[in-house]
């Protein structure tokens, strides 16, 4: 068990320490208090500081996600973005940003999520061409990335894929919406610079 929880330790200071801007303010606090209590062998304590910083950092991240967001087309408004952080209990973890937008009877949201075990294996099928297909989806490059595009001419309502950097899948969903503007917003995003992150 102790040895356990050193690994965990060790894994989280590492992953702290390797978070460029991080390493201050409220995660610093959390980690030095959760080193204190295990250094006083409270384990349970120390896990739940490590675990506390460890979600400041994902929020952060989930913050930093929110800049990708396209802008909305014109005539279109767009609500405030959001993010949100799952802790590893949650589904194993991970990050999400999104934001919807509209215009009169349409509607289109754009999510970004990351840093999900489960995500995987939504990204390995992605990104086989064959298995990505199969319910109807057309390939398409948008911005240098390979995507899928799904969208039902009579229903007006589509959705695109995109995987970037093997790490993110990005969501573009559309209602009552032109094809023209569901690749739109596709097209609003810096895939190149979400891969760089």
């Amino acid at each position: 068990m102790r040895l356990v929880l050193k690994l965990v330790l060790v894994k989280v200071i590492f992953g702290l320490l390797f978070v460029p801007g991080l390493w201050a303010d409220e995660v610093e606090e959390a980690v030095k208090e959760g080193l204190q209590y295990y250094q006083d062998g409270d384990f349970s304590s120390a896990a739940g500081s490590l675990e506390y910083a460890a979600q400041l950092i994902r929020q952060k991240k989930g913050g930093e996600l929110e800049a990708f967001l396209p802008e909305p087309l014109p005539g279109w408004t767009a609500e405030n973005t959001s993010s949100q952080a799952m802790g590893a209990s949650l589904f194993g973890g991970g990050v999400t940003a999104e934001r919807s937008y509209n215009k009169e009877d349409s509607s289109a949201m754009v999510q970004i999520v990351t840093d999900s075990p489960m995500l995987q294996g939504v990204l390995m099928m992605l990104t086989n061409p064959a298995v990505a297909t199969t319910d109807g989806g057309r390939l398409k490059k948008i911005n240098g990335q390979k995507a899928v595009v799904k969208y039902d001419q009579q229903r007006r309502s589509g959705e695109i894929l995109v995987v970037v950097a093997n790490r993110f899948l990005v969501t573009i969903e559309g209602s009552d919406i032109s094809q023209e503007d569901l690749l739109a917003y596709a097209e609003g995003i810096d895939f190149q610079e979400m891969a760089a992150q």
